[in-house]
């Protein structure tokens, strides 16, 4: 019997090892395609003197943990409604949503959004949006918020990379109009995880 027991330790911790070296390449695709668009100058959010300069973006460690799976709960009968924004545009989104997990112990809950003029286009029919703050906002990360990017769930369960999580546009220029973290969205968490906040050249 112990000797089961042992192979079946051996085996789910060889399992365990290799969802974190998959995870781990995953982020690291994700990073390399990130820089690589902010590198070019015809996708680059970054200003001139920024751009001259730039090699890579700064991000947390990858943190395994932060990849959670988290309950996904429907919201039925949404109103659209007008996004607040860095400028005075005013977007039309619904509330397609919630994402219900726990971080810490600590049950944790974020709205999940959908855009109306997007889910126009067949590119973005099935894309959904997190726009959030955390505890590291305008400390170790940018104090906007970042972005969470989702795809509509086929089940009642959907996964939160918070590895994944990006600046809007605003924090590396304010020629942009970004989506503000509503309220609802503000964790009481620290997220030390996804792209930090940008140091702009001087």
């Amino acid at each position: 019997m112990k000797k089961l027991q042992l192979i079946l330790l051996l085996l789910f911790a060889s399992v365990t090892v290799f969802a974190q070296k998959k995870h781990e390449k995953q982020i690291h695709k994700f990073q390399k395609e990130l820089n690589a668009s902010y590198a070019n100058p015809e996708s680059s959010p970054l200003m001139p003197e920024d751009l001259a300069s730039f090699t890579s973006l700064d991000f947390f460690p990858i943190d395994a943990k932060l990849r959670i799976e988290a309950k996904f709960i429907r919201t039925e009968g949404s109103k659209p409604f007008k996004m607040k924004t860095s400028t005075d545009r005013e977007p039309i989104y619904v509330k397609y949503g919630e994402a219900v997990f726990t971080i810490d112990g600590k049950e944790q809950t974020l709205s999940i959004y959908q855009s109306q003029t997007l889910s126009k286009t067949k590119e973005y029919e099935d894309y959904l949006f997190i726009p959030f703050t955390d505890l590291t906002c305008g400390e170790e990360s940018y104090g906007g918020g970042r972005y969470l990017d989702l795809n509509i769930p086929k089940s009642d369960m959907i996964v939160l990379d918070f590895n994944k999580a990006y600046n809007p546009y605003c924090a590396y220029s304010n020629r942009y109009s970004c989506p503000v973290p509503p309220k609802e969205n503000r964790l009481k968490v620290a997220i030390r995880a996804g792209v930090k906040s940008f140091k702009k050249h001087e």
